[in-house]
């Protein structure tokens, strides 16, 4: 009785020469094992041996060997397919463009780049080029041989796009009868060429430097729909008119409500833009017209006494309604802020009388003296609260108790101002909608330091400054609605309608949600998945790799696999409705 087994590869050591490598048939005969030499593949490459010899075991060629394959490139692929999924489901590229093209690639890629590692355009340009990419984000629109000429060529080619671009955008998110929420912020310029950069109020501390302004427009719950680039010296109530123009004629909006801060829609804007066009607004009074309500009896401090929110009434405000509102915090804060300030300054002015004592060279002189004192007693903006004497060869101060006493009595209170009627907006909901300011505060901070690093900006021409910042809108446009859809497992609040529910009042601090609180105190999901920042997310997405490899053992051409992703990582993917290419 004869059992045959299958052929296969063996290699025989000769004393004197070369193993031999030989193809064997084997059987077993009589209880003997028997083989024959079917053929010498002594002379055969190692590679077709090795594949001849996988082939006859069953299994793929190398398969169970560690150097089976090459890894020649490997990309990080997780993270950008994340943030160009879910900038494709936005159908954000059709609102580019809505034909395919190079150039609509190019500001596609310049987007993504932003949120996955926002850098200057010429490192941008090198992370997607094939000979540097270290990420997969060139290969997938197919930008491997790209330059900085091309880039800059795409942004002249958008910035002319951009006002039917953000029409589609208001179409989209903003309707008539709808709260629009619009602020404005600085950012400083690096060098001196560009037209708009110029010496203003500066809002990240860097006075003294070229400042570009930018405001944006957004709706009730901080989706940013439009952005306008302005000089750096442009106060904020000049910029309004363009708002105003933008929301009617180019939006075709006829009826929605302006929400701006104090500083931004003042008595004259109000006046002068919106009432004459019949848009409404809500706003707020500046603390000397609070002061003016309360000497003309308007506002009584004992409307607090058992509620924070009271609705009041002045001539001086026609045809308006004023919420007056109480924060016993925000009294707090503010009570040990001016404390603060009042003991800064008072070192200050310190060190000014010990300068007039001193008896190596003295300050003298009353003009000397006094131009000391006007230089640092309201560095602080405190000098009001201060009383001074000044001689030629002294100088003495004392607190002003009772204006700090009536300042400090005001301490908490704010008035919000609106044309809203109480038919359309209650008291309380006129308040929340002001506090929504808030969600373009947490824009500018995201576009600016965050995550999007608007600036420093570099751009010498004024239209590549529009476009960087318009860039950087669009890139914040995706990064919202991601964080949005991530929020499950991100420590941003993704039950936000019970953190209202449980809000005891509209004026108290925002709260929490309970869920929220967990995944805060725990670190972890209520599946037991980690919970992220967006960031260290998209840190995380970045291990789901690409690499290009190629098999060692048969001449076949390369291939690439995606790595599996982690728990957490399809769960990511899920929550953004993306999925990866095998």
């Amino acid at each position: 009785m004869c059992y045959h087994a299958p052929m296969y590869v063996e290699t025989v050591p000769n004393r004197n020469s070369r193993p031999a490598i030989l193809l064997r048939e084997g059987w077993r005969e009589g209880g003997r094992v028997r083989k024959r030499t079917l053929a010498n593949l002594t002379d055969w490459p190692r590679a077709k041996v090795e594949a001849l010899s996988a082939v006859l075991k069953g299994i793929p060629a190398g398969s169970n060997r560690v150097d089976a394959f090459e890894i020649t490139r490997s990309r990080a692929h997780g993270h950008v397919a994340a943030v160009v999924g879910s900038l494709r489901r936005l159908n954000l590229h059709c609102m580019l463009d809505r034909s395919q093209s190079r150039r609509r690639d190019i500001i596609e890629a310049l987007i993504v780049a932003r949120i996955l590692d926002p850098r200057s355009k010429l490192a941008t340009v090198r992370g997607l080029r094939q000979d540097t990419l270290s990420s997969s984000l060139g290969e997938m629109l197919d930008l491997e041989a790209i330059d900085e000429d091309d880039v800059y060529a795409a942004m002249d080619w958008l910035l002319p796009r951009q006002q039917k671009i953000e029409k589609a955008l208001a179409k989209r998110h903003l309707q008539n009868g709808t709260l629009v929420l619009y602020d404005l912020t600085s950012t400083w310029y690096e060098g001196h060429t560009c037209a708009l950069a110029a010496i203003g109020h500066s809002r990240d501390g860097k006075s003294g430097t070229l400042q570009i302004n930018f405001g944006l427009l957004c709706d009730r719950d901080g989706r940013p729909v439009a952005v306008e680039v302005f000089e750096g010296n442009t106060g904020d109530p000049a910029t309004v008119a363009a708002q105003v123009d933008k929301l009617r004629k180019r939006f075709d909006l006829e009826r929605v409500v302006l929400v701006g801060d104090r500083g931004m829609l003042t008595s004259a804007r109000i006046r002068d833009d919106l009432r004459p066009v019949g848009l409404d607004w809500i706003s707020a009074l500046r603390s000397e017209q609070i002061r003016k309500l309360v000497g003309a009896g308007s506002l009584q401090l004992s409307f607090f006494d058992e509620r924070d929110l009271a609705e009041v009434h002045d001539p001086a405000f026609p045809d308006e309604r004023l919420v007056a509102c109480r924060n016993p915090l925000l009294a707090e804060q503010r009570r040990r802020k001016r404390n603060e300030l009042l003991a800064a300054t008072e070192k200050l002015l310190d060190k000014i009388v010990a300068a007039t004592k001193r008896k190596l060279r003295p300050l003298v002189g009353q003009v000397a003296i006094a131009k000391r004192v006007g230089r640092d007693a309201n560095k602080y903006k405190m000098a009001k609260h201060f009383e001074s004497e000044i001689t030629d060869s002294s100088f003495t101060y004392r607190r002003n108790e009772q204006k700090i006493a009536a300042e400090a009595l005001l301490d908490g209170i704010y008035v919000i101002r609106t044309s809203v009627s109480e038919d359309t907006l209650s008291a309380q909901q006129s308040v929340e909608a002001y506090k929504s300011l808030a969600a373009v505060e947490r824009a500018f901070r995201t576009m600016k330091t965050v995550d999007l690093k608007v600036r420093p900006i570099h751009h010498h021409l004024s239209d590549r400054v529009r476009c960087h910042i318009f860039l950087c809108m669009l890139a914040y446009y995706v990064e919202w609605h991601m964080r949005r859809d991530l929020a499950p497992i991100l420590f941003d609040d993704d039950d936000r309608e019970a953190a209202r529910r449980q809000r005891q009042s509209i004026v108290a601090p925002a709260e929490r949600s309970s869920r929220a609180l967990g995944k805060a105190q725990s670190k972890q999901t209520d599946d037991g998945l980690p919970v992220h920042s967006f960031r260290t997310l998209l840190a995380d997405l970045s291990s789901i790799v690409r690499p290009t490899c190629k098999p060692t053992a048969i001449d076949t051409p390369t291939f690439e696999k995606t790595t599996a992703p982690t728990a957490l990582q399809q769960r990511a993917l899920d929550l953004l409705h993306v999925k990866l290419a095998p």
